[in-house]
């Protein structure tokens, strides 16, 4: 199942940022999957149990957005929606596209739970 490596190497990801934050534990991860990225958002949500287990982010909420899949046409100059098995320009109807959006997994947003600093820490 390719999408635990995927899980994991998110994971290393998240626990780099959580460490430069000095978060201690993280409380929700957001992803944006594009429907020609590859991965399978629901094999990628049986996945992160397993791969979060022992992790700073074992207990994080893992929430997926579909990101949409666009296009910029080359003949008209247009940037409008596809479809994933259909990169047609929706103004004008040409198939001379560029994908601009589609194919990304993306880390959109952490929550992360970081400790308070004691007042005596403060401005030392």
């Amino acid at each position: 199942m390719h999408e635990l490596s995927v899980c994991q190497s998110l994971l290393d990801q998240v626990q780099r940022i959580a460490a430069d934050h000095g978060a201690d534990r993280v409380e929700r991860i957001l992803l944006r999957i594009g429907p020609l990225s590859g991965v399978e958002a629901p094999l990628l949500r049986n996945a992160y149990p397993l791969a979060a287990a022992g992790t700073i982010a074992e207990d994080a909420v893992l929430d997926i957005e579909p990101a949409p899949v666009r296009v910029h046409c080359v003949t008209c100059g247009a940037e409008t929606d596809a479809q994933p098995n259909r990169l047609l320009c929706g103004a004008c109807g040409d198939w001379h596209t560029r994908l601009v959006s589609g194919d990304e997994m993306l880390l959109a947003n952490l929550e992360l739970s970081v400790p308070d600093v004691p007042d005596e820490d403060v401005g030392q």
